[in-house]
């Protein structure tokens, strides 16, 4: 990407900056507005079509073979396998989420099916509210799921599992009542795999919802569409100054260490992000610029700190994160726009819209289409177990810029 020099860059920096403090809250868009205030919109048919048997090489069919004994090739996994490598990446923690968790099953399908309630996501759904009714959950309990925790019937600490999904996805934190209510019951690595089961169905149905992967043909579960959407979720409390799971001592970064506390987890996890890091095919200033902007809305600041700093050194690619933070009108050129664009509607709405998948289709083919959408729900699923595990930054981290903060605190009031 070419980089203007040093003093343009600030230039329009501070001009931006400027421009966006004197902003009315009405126009100004630091920050999306949070998941699940906007109506939403899902895709009819298939941006990218489930790859047909008839185009398999043998490179996908390797694939077939190594996962048919454990998940569906159904849509989603023939959509995936477009880009056999994503496949690599997702089916392990996909698995392992489904198979593998420590949390009892009934608990597991209770978060998932919320989470792909709370996304709206049919796919996620209809695969499923079978496996519900076969852990033991009733036909009227699968359905209340999608009322919420309010709703009459749950345990108090089944009201605690879909408030963690609630908070999760509106905030990308969970509050501490919902923590210690868990925690009452809940080991360290129980308590890790449920907010990672949030997480990592978010994450799917972030790829499910902009690729437009339809339910299966065979899928008869009834999607409780009679139910009006409703998230009702106290604001997000101040960030945590202290880490909920403590990282291991020794070497690394402690996100790193944090996670390895949950080494099988850990282990599942990590091609997801391998993916992004060392695979997929987007430029250097295109991935750190997704990734810091989906930081910066889930208000992720150890995320933030560790891709400003030496994890995804975004200046060294020509990035200047301040402009991240101050959003789409920050004087980017309209390729580079897109991509802010794409992170704040994949954060707000759980997809991207077609004038924004448009503009990045201009000059993106179907690979490179795909790990633009990954990258943002590989980090969006970071950022908020960063924030609920209290992964701290360091001292010496850099921060959110100070601005942008200024800024956003006005917007508040």
């Amino acid at each position: 990407m070419p980089a203007a020099s040093s003093i343009a860059r600030a230039a329009v920096f501070l001009l931006a900056g400027a421009a966006l403090l004197a902003a009315a809250p009405a126009t100004a868009q630091l920050r999306p507005e949070p998941p699940g205030t906007t109506e939403a919109v899902r895709l009819a048919e298939p941006r990218i079509a489930p790859l047909p048997e008839s185009q398999w090489t043998e490179e996908h069919r390797a694939r077939v073979e190594r996962w048919a004994p454990e998940v569906r090739i159904g849509n989603a996994f023939r959509t995936l396998l477009h880009v056999p490598e994503l496949v690599d990446a997702v089916m392990p923690f996909r698995v392992y989420i489904t198979r593998e968790t420590t949390i009892p099953a009934r608990h597991r399908e209770l978060l998932i099916l919320r989470t792909a309630w709370l996304t709206q996501n049919r796919h996620l759904w209809a695969d499923h509210a079978p496996t519900a009714r076969l852990v033991g959950l009733t036909a009227d309990e699968v359905s209340r799921i999608a009322e919420g925790p309010a709703a009459p019937g749950w345990s108090p600490f089944e009201a605690a599992l879909l408030r963690l999904a609630d908070e999760l996805y509106r905030n990308s934190s969970v509050r501490d009542a919902v923590w210690a209510a868990l925690d009452e019951r809940y080991d360290l690595l129980e308590l890790v795999d449920a907010v990672m089961t949030v997480n990592q169905t978010t994450l799917l149905a972030m790829l499910l919802n902009s690729f437009g992967v339809q339910p299966d043909a065979d899928a008869l579960a009834r999607w409780p569409g009679d139910v009006p959407y409703r998230l009702d979720v106290a604001d997000p409390e101040p960030p945590l100054r202290e880490p909920r799971v403590a990282p291991l001592e020794g070497p690394g970064i402690r996100v790193g260490r944090t996670f390895g506390r949950h080494p099988r987890m850990q282990a599942a996890r990590s091609g997801q992000s391998g993916y992004v890091n060392r695979v997929s095919p987007l430029t250097p200033y295109f991935r750190e610029l997704l990734i810091l902007r989906i930081g910066w809305n889930c208000q992720a600041v150890y995320e933030w700190a560790k891709h400003v700093g030496s994890v995804g050194r975004a200046r060294d690619h020509g990035l200047e994160p301040e402009r991240i933070a101050l959003g789409r009108d920050a004087g980017w050129d309209p390729f580079e726009q897109a991509h802010v664009r794409a992170a704040d509607e994949i954060y707000r709405d759980g997809i991207i819209a077609d004038d924004t998948w448009a503009d990045l289709a201009s000059q993106y083919d179907t690979r490179e289409m795909m790990s633009v959408v990954m990258t943002v729900a590989n980090y969006r699923l970071v950022s908020m177990s960063l924030n609920a595990l209290g992964v701290q930054p360091q001292d010496t981290d850099e921060l959110f810029p100070a601005e942008a903060v200024a800024a956003l605190a006005e917007l508040k009031r």
